[in-house]
């Protein structure tokens, strides 16, 4: 046994792992050549590349047991900028001198088994010469464990502490040993990053590694000899490589390589001299980014004298902007932030005296001071705002972009809070509201890296939120809630309950808005505790007494914390007992929306949607417009890793019958981040008062009275509060409130004050139209920083890899407007005056946009620049320059511009991509590389892609190599003498690898621009005349094609003479004009154009002129139309579709549309145009050329039509485009169009039909496209090759069936007034479909026969719109027992007779009306009604078998008409066998009584104002038993009798009154006897009165101890008590009052 243990021992140390960490003894110096390198580039031999290298010679001595010295001896640096690996290295002997300088002392560091502890470098050593350092140490790092040779661990370095895995391998025979370790460095638990300007940009955390663009991995090789004093490093290699693929391709990835190679050379006896000077302590081996100024992405500036170098830049910058040098002038503005980065407040102070006052200089400057986002630019704006330099307009532009910008920090903070309290700032409420909600941001970037934030930087928010609390004040309660939900922080939980209801019941009082505001100042605290967010929004959600729209925006708030399963069920669970549709069709819709979604980081809860709408009822999809929705378009490319959706919140109120809230907004997805691009939101409250007649003393009539006293006998109704007309809308930007607006009466009377001193209107249009005659002259710049996004990481060399993006745009427009007003305003004006004056207009307006765009990945420092850079700008540019004539009177247009005499590029988009080499000691010798290698032509074959050119002109393009694409699309306008050019150019690396980044790198170009065309005679100017109305004939001009065709068709010139006399009242027409010759033709021809090219007629504008110009013209349309073929005589013999496709479709094969538009006649022969438009191009010389436009129409009332012609005023083209429309009949409307020589080379016609569909009532829409240009049916055959696939995804039904090759025919049969079915039938496909659901119900119904549809004297299609808005209204009816309310809820109720019901009545505070209904006790079956309208009382009733009406007490013939004089209108007539009350201004549309049937329409804008046995009027179908307390009846009985109204026992013939009832029998209550008392009460006789009929109702009840004092004597009501136990009892509905005791 001993013997065993002895040689397991024996084993074990013999398999015991030598000591492989590095050791470097004591009085010895290791000499090692050092030699690295990072470039960056596209993967592939024979692309540009750029990059540096680092090499020298490095010395490394042991002074103590774990510290070390290091001295660097020999570095040189040298600069990479060519095509790899062809070109050489370029040695930069400057650089080399500013790092031999920081290295020319030692640097100290603690290295202990294999691991670098703490590093010591010189006080004054830069931080780059550190971080080399770092990268020269972070290669020695080793972490060995003995009893394993693969391992992986946790282990530090430069870029972190990230994963890392070991492999060993021991040569134990030759004492070597070779050690492996790579890092994933997408894996590090405390990675060293910087990002700026990324605050906004939402990273998911639970995304998988793969999806992320940005992927990189570093391997180590250790060459170890080791012996029995340790073990040596004889060399070490890295290599680092980081993969970028904006777009998510594999395969296109732009990459950077570094590569590290440390041999040992020497091992010398002499140690390493001591530092000179005391080494400072630089931390530990983790990348330290710079804290001084980080250099923007852009060029290199040798920053000596900042304040001299930006007077000179800013001079440079608006000398080539005033020179057109656009992208010169904002290369010039970036590098002035970049200097404004570095100057002190004293420097901007004495600059800003300089050029303040300068207004070419003004605009860039402050937009530079903002786009810094330094300390300083920050705090010189607030002291500019406070000593009043800047106007209201500068501040409201610059103070958003200074808090977006700013750096935030503990100075700008302090900085930003001063800018709450400033009194400029305060008195200004525009200026205000940016400030919170800028000071809010700034706290949300400030604290978006920490859990916990800084209470002091919330508590100016929350003194503001208590402030605006206290004082009752809702705009700044919305404001601090606003600024509280842009600062984001949990901290502000508690405050923001405090204006909820649910959790503060003294919020109940506050508006329906603060409470919304306050659920959505959640949404961006969801980020950082979606838990507790959850919770407090869940609770929101499921309390029913909040207004519907405060639910729903909870649930829009409760989905952005992405719930799970558990809590999304327990959402549609709740739906199937909501009481309010509005919430279930809003949650409903919401989560069908998020369950068809593909975006991954929301796949958790798309899933729980897709199981939570299952268990919910189908009949919630097919709500109506009237209920909310949520509207969802967006999609995700899992191959690219991007996507975007669009949604739309529409939420209804009760109040309004379309959304009062609307939020719209758009998010982006990218990799494994989310971003809110923007955001906008729209809310309206009482909108409808605006629509109303207003001015209407309500509460001075009786009416008013009367219904105030009505709500005593009304246990618990009350009006509903009073709500001012208020829109508001706010912005966000990046998921930040940049801006919001309250627009009331009040602020639009406080803005025209302070614009004009009058609140009155009309002083303020006179205002406006003097300020413009006085001209507008002047030139307008904003410059912006767009954004400037950067990604740094450390490379394994030591230097930073940074990936940016920056942007600047440019907004500018010169302008020089002259405007003549005559005659002149009179100091008595009014508005009519404008339709009476001439306006002559002479601008000069030349509006300009340009965007510039560098993105960057490379090393960026102050010293040193190296890698690619892309450059992209978007310019936009046109000048307007015109002479307008304005004639209102004669409503005449006249306006002239010069044409084209010099090439004018419109729009164009540019990109680039270089390899850049840039240093500081050497800042004007740039080293710049495309990426392409240029070859010669001769080379390689040339491919040119050909342009479409339109005339004679040529395109000549050259290419390089096959990698040069070039596109030019022209169109000549010959006759206006100019052509547009679209131009695309592209030079990419797509050849290599088809990834769009490939594609991108390179040279891109397109264009769309104008250029002169040659012409026979030079162009003066272009004309636009428009003529309206009578005087439209005057401006044709004749282009009869020839003269002999003229001579041919005198005899019917002359016989269309006499209706023309009768049209324009003419004694005598000549037809002299009219010659057998060209040349009289000509000649006359020639008189109407000199006379075009002057504004006036040849005669000297005689009448007779006009008349002759007339009739040539009338007589020129004329032969067109007959020439076209529009005269035959057929007509379509049927009135009717089809009753199937197949009939439809073989019949239409038959007879083409062109038949059914038939025997057309020329509108010309019977009257003038209405409307002339002649656009010509003047010359000196010649004829005007161009084009003109006549337009005719006959309005008959059932039989409108329109045709307008448009030709060439050329006499030599027969080009001409006719186009005719026309209603045929009740039931057919067709149109066609044609065009080309003489209208006769194209035509396409369409006609649309109402009929019956398989006994449905359908509508027919048929297209016909006879002959087509080649264009059009290459496009229409593109398209076509998407139906398919469209209507697959749409969930179309689809089917191969040949049909006519030339047609395409759609029919919509209206199944029911919600659905339709379609078939669209095309040449070889049919696509149809069942119930569709269609927006806006439609009156009609299945089976109608056709003989219901409009009689022939009525036009369907006039008629339809008005159908559709009579159907929305509202109508309430009652005809016997059967009730039918506004919302279409249909019950049972037999009314106790000879009692008054209220049937509706205006619940808003203005009490307009009232309607009261009571059963006759004989007859049984008829009615009679009480209306309260103003001081009328009106009184409808049967008597005899005859209506009679009563107007206070008085009674009124029923035959005559009766109108009140009232400030309301009032009609009552008789209307077939009853009476009509139309009072459209109290709210009733109309009212119809006949006895047995009573019917009542309101107005739109009575939707959520109205109460009674009607309803609200809300669309709450399952809220509609609403009793006068707001309590909902357990039946429709109970319900009913709710609302009778109460008399006075002895006076009415009402014997019924409600009474709190008491539970007869005993109800256990927790174990012990109870008693039990009704929450509402029940109908019973009057006391002395017995019952003789009774009905049962079920009620709740409340339930008490035996024992309790609870009694119904002196119990009022117990609505607010819980409701226990619900039971039936008896409700009396007919009484006997025998033993009544009444005073005599």
């Amino acid at each position: 046994m001993k013997g065993l243990i002895l040689a397991l021992v024996l084993a074990l140390v013999g398999g015991q792992k030598q000591d492989l960490e590095p050791v470097f003894h004591t009085g010895k110096t290791y000499l090692y050549s050092y030699k690295s390198f990072i470039l960056h580039g596209l993967p592939g031999r024979g692309l540009a590349m750029a990059g540096v290298r680092l090499t020298c010679k490095l010395e490394i001595s042991c002074v103590s047991h774990s510290d070390h010295l290091l001295q660097i001896r020999s570095p040189k640096l040298e600069e990479y900028n060519g095509f790899w690996p062809t070109d050489p290295f370029t040695p930069s002997s400057r650089l080399t001198e500013i790092i031999a300088a920081c290295f020319s002392q030692a640097f100290k560091f603690e290295y202990t088994e294999g691991r670098v502890g703490s590093i010591f470098a010189p006080e004054d050593c830069p931080i780059l010469c550190t971080n080399l350092v770092r990268g020269i140490l972070n290669i020695m790092q080793i972490t060995i464990k003995k009893t394993q040779n693969v391992y992986e661990l946790q282990e530090a370095g430069i870029e972190g502490i990230c994963q890392t895995r070991y492999v060993i391998q021991d040569d134990s025979k030759n004492n070597r040993a070779t050690i492996s370790k790579s890092k994933d460095l997408t894996d590090c638990q405390e990675k060293a990053v910087k990002n700026m300007g990324m605050a906004y940009i939402r990273p998911c955390p639970t995304c998988p590694l793969k999806v992320r663009n940005i992927k990189g991995t570093v391997m180590f090789t250790y060459k170890m000899k080791y012996d029995d004093s340790g073990a040596l490093m004889t060399s070490a290699t890295s290599e680092q490589v980081y993969q970028i693929s904006p777009f998510n391709e594999p395969n296109g990835a732009a990459v950077m390589e570094a590569r590290q190679e440390l041999s040992l050379v020497d091992i010398k006896r002499t140690p390493i001299s001591a530092p000179k000077t005391q080494l400072q302590n630089q931390g530990s081996l983790r990348y330290h980014f710079a804290g001084e100024l980080l250099q923007m992405p852009i060029h290199l500036i040798r920053i000596k004298n900042p304040d001299l170098q930006l007077t000179e830049t800013l001079q440079q910058l608006v000398q080539n902007n005033e020179e057109g040098a656009t992208k010169e002038a904002l290369v010039k503005f970036l590098q002035m932030v970049q200097l404004f980065r570095t100057v002190t407040l004293d420097q901007i102070e004495s600059l800003w005296e300089r050029f303040a006052n300068d207004p070419p200089y003004r605009p860039w400057f402050l937009s530079a001071i903002c786009a810094a986002g330094a300390t300083d630019t920050f705090r010189f704006l607030k002291q500019k705002i406070h000593d009043e330099k800047l106007n209201i307009w500068e501040a409201a532009v610059t103070l958003p972009l200074a808090f977006h910008f700013v750096t935030p920090n503990e100075q700008t903070l302090g900085v930003a809070s001063s800018f709450l309290t400033c009194p400029q700032i305060q008195k200004a409420p525009m200026l205000r509201i940016l400030v919170y909600l800028g000071y809010g941001s700034m706290v949300n970037k400030y604290c978006a890296q920490s859990s916990l934030c800084p209470n002091e930087l919330l508590q100016p928010l929350h003194d503001l939120a208590t402030e605006a609390a206290s004082k009752g004040d809702a705009k700044d309660m919305a404001l601090a809630l606003k600024a509280i939900g842009n600062a984001g922080e949990p901290a502000s939980i508690k405050r923001i309950l405090k204006f909820l209801p649910t959790f503060s019941p003294a919020a109940a009082s506050l508006p329906n808005r603060i409470h919304a505001d306050a659920v959505l100042a959640l949404r961006k605290i969801a980020r950082k505790d979606p838990a507790k967010v959850r919770e407090i929004s869940l609770q929101v959600f499921m309390d029913n007494t909040l207004a519907p729209n405060v639910r729903m925006v909870a649930c829009v708030v409760l989905f952005e914390t992405k719930p799970a399963l558990p809590t999304v069920t327990a959402m549609a669970s709740s739906l199937l007992t909501e009481p309010s549709l509005q919430v279930a069709s809003f949650t409903y819709s919401h989560m069908k929306a998020l369950a068809v979604g593909r975006i991954p980081q929301l796949y958790n809860l798309s899933a729980a949607c897709n199981i939570a709408i299952k268990l919910l009822s189908p009949r919630l999809d097919r709500l109506s417009y009237r209920y909310s929705k949520v509207i969802h378009v967006g999609d995700y490319s899992s191959e690219y890793q991007a996507g975007a959706i669009w949604r739309v919140y529409l939420m209804n109120s009760p109040s309004t019958m379309f959304p009062s809230d609307i939020i719209t907004k758009v998010r982006g997805y990218y990799a494994n981040t989310a971003t809110d691009i923007i955001e906008v939101a729209l809310r309206s409250q009482s909108l409808t008062k605006l629509i109303r007649k207003q001015n209407i003393p309500f509460a001075e009539y009786d009416t008013y009275k009367t219904l105030k006293e009505l709500r005593k006998t009304l246990l618990g109704w009350k009006e509903l509060p009073l709500e001012a007309p208020l829109v508001s809308a706010y912005v966000k930007v990046l998921g930040q409130e940049i801006a919001f607006v309250d627009i009331d009466k009040d602020a639009i009377q406080q803005t025209m004050t302070s614009l004009t001193g009058s609140s009155n209107w009309q002083p303020v249009v006179k205002k406006v139209v003097e300020e413009v005659q006085r001209g507008i002259s002047g030139r307008w710049t904003l410059p912006a920083m767009v954004g400037e996004l950067r990604h740094i990481v450390p490379t394994v060399v030591g230097m930073p890899l940074e990936l940016s993006l920056c942007g600047a745009a440019l907004a500018q427009a010169a302008a020089n407007v002259d405007i003549q007003i005559s005659p002149p305003l009179s100091d008595n004006f009014k508005p009519s005056q404008l339709l009476e004056t001439n306006v002559d207009i002479h601008a000069d307006i030349k509006p300009k946009a340009y965007f510039h765009m560098i993105a960057m990945m490379g090393i960026n420092t102050q010293y040193f620049q190296s890698g690619l850079e892309f450059r992209a700008e978007f310019s936009a540019n046109t000048t307007m320059k015109f002479d307008a004539r304005i004639n209102m009177k004669e409503k005449n247009l006249k306006i002239e511009t010069p044409p084209c005499h010099q090439e004018v590029e419109l729009a164009a988009v540019r990109s680039e991509v270089y390899a850049i080499s840039r240093n500081k000691e050497e800042v004007d010798s740039e080293k710049k590389s495309q990426l392409l290698p240029k070859r010669e032509q001769n080379d390689i074959p040339s491919v040119i892609s050909k342009g479409y050119q339109q005339g004679s002109e040529e395109a000549h393009h050259h290419s390089v190599g096959g990698r040069f694409y070039a596109h030019v699309f022209c169109r000549k306008f010959e006759t206006l003498g100019c052509s547009a050019c679209l131009s695309l150019k592209s030079r990419n690396s797509a050849f290599l690898r088809n990834t769009y980044l490939h594609k991108l790198v390179g040279e891109l170009e397109a264009k769309i621009g104008l250029k002169p065309v040659h012409t026979d005679a030079d162009i003066d100017k272009i004309q636009l005349v428009i003529q309206a109305g009578s005087k439209a004939a005057s401006k044709i001009i004749d282009v009869a094609s020839s003269g002999s065709k003229e001579e041919d068709e005198t005899s019917l010139y002359e016989g269309i003479q006499a209706k023309l006399k009768k049209i324009l009242g003419i004694e005598n027409v000549s037809s002299s004009g009219r010659r057998s010759s060209g040349s009289s033709s000509s000649s006359a021809t020639s008189k109407i154009c000199s006379s075009s090219g002057e504004d006036r007629h040849c005669s000297g504008d005689s009448e007779y002129s006009n008349q002759q110009i007339f009739l040539h013209a009338i007589y020129f349309h004329r032969q067109i139309y007959l020439f076209t073929g529009f005269g035959s005589s057929q007509q379509m013999n049927r009135e009717v579709l089809n009753s199937s496709i197949s009939s439809s479709s073989s019949s239409a094969s038959d007879e083409g549309i062109s038949r059914a538009m038939s025997q057309p006649k020329f509108l010309g022969d019977s009257q003038p145009p209405i409307l002339a438009a002649v656009l010509r191009a003047i010359h000196r010389n010649k004829q005007p050329t161009g084009f003109q436009l006549v337009l005719y129409t006959d309005t008959q009332p059932m039989r409108p039509r329109i045709q307008m012609f448009v030709s060439r005023i050329t006499g030599s083209s027969r080009w001409k485009l006719c186009a005719d429309a026309s209603v045929k009949n009740s039931h057919k409307v067709s149109g066609s169009l044609k065009w080309g020589e003489d209208c006769q080379d194209y035509q396409i016609a369409t006609q649309i039909a109402t009929g019956q569909f398989a006994a449905y009532p359908a509508i027919q829409m048929k297209l016909e496209w006879p002959k087509v240009p080649s264009i059009v049916r290459t496009t229409a055959r593109w398209f076509y090759s998407f139906l398919p696939g469209a209507a697959y995804v749409l969930g179309y039904s689809q089917r191969e069936q040949r049909g006519p090759s030339h047609q395409a025919t759609l029919v919509m049969a209206l199944t029911s007034p919600r659905t339709c079915d379609v078939v669209l039938k095309l040449p070889e496909l049919t696509i149809y479909d069942r119930a569709i659901r269609l927006p806006l119900p439609f009156p009609s119904s299945p089976g109608s026969p056709i003989s219901t549809l409009p009689s022939p004297n009525q036009n369907v299609f006039s008629q339809a719109t008005l159908s559709i808005i009579e159907n929305l209204k509202a109508r309430c009816s009652v005809f016997q027992s059967m009730i039918t309310t506004f919302n279409g809820v249909e019950f049972n109720y037999s009314m106790p007779a000879n009692c008054y019901h209220v049937l509706v009545q205006d619940c808003s505070p203005e009490l307009k009306f009232l309607v009261m209904v009571k059963r006759l006790e004989e007859p049984a079956d008829l009615t009679a009604i009480n209306i309260r309208l103003a001081s009328h009382e009106v009184d409808m009733y049967v008597s005899n078998g005859l209506i009679q009406l009563k107007i206070n007490g008085v009674q009124v013939p029923t035959d005559v008409p009766y109108t009140s004089n009232s400030d309301a209108s009032l009609l009552i007539s008789s209307e077939k066998e009853g009476l009509s009350l139309k009072a459209p201004d109290y709210g009733i549309d109309k009212l119809y009584y006949d006895g047995h049937r009573l019917e009542v329409q309101v107005a739109f804008w009575m939707a959520g104002k109205t109460c009674g046995i009607c309803g609200k009027y809300d669309a709450e179908k399952e809220r509609e038993y609403q009793m006068p307390s707001g309590y909902l009846a357990k039946d429709a009985v109970s319900f009913g009798q709710s609302w009778i109204i109460s008399e006075d026992p002895c006076a009415g013939a009402c014997k019924l009154q409600r009474k709190f009832v008491k539970i007869e029998k005993p109800v256990p209550f927790e174990k012990t006897a109870a008693k039990c008392f009704s929450v509402e009460p029940v109908l019973h006789c009057v006391e002395g009165c017995s019952a003789t009929r009774t009905v049962p109702v079920s009620v709740g009840f409340h339930c008490v101890p035996a024992d309790s004092a609870l009694n119904l004597e002196g119990q009022i009501r117990l609505a607010q008590k819980s409701e226990d136990v619900v039971s039936t009892v008896s409700a009396h509905m007919a009484c006997s009052c025998e033993r009544q005791s009444c005073p005599a």
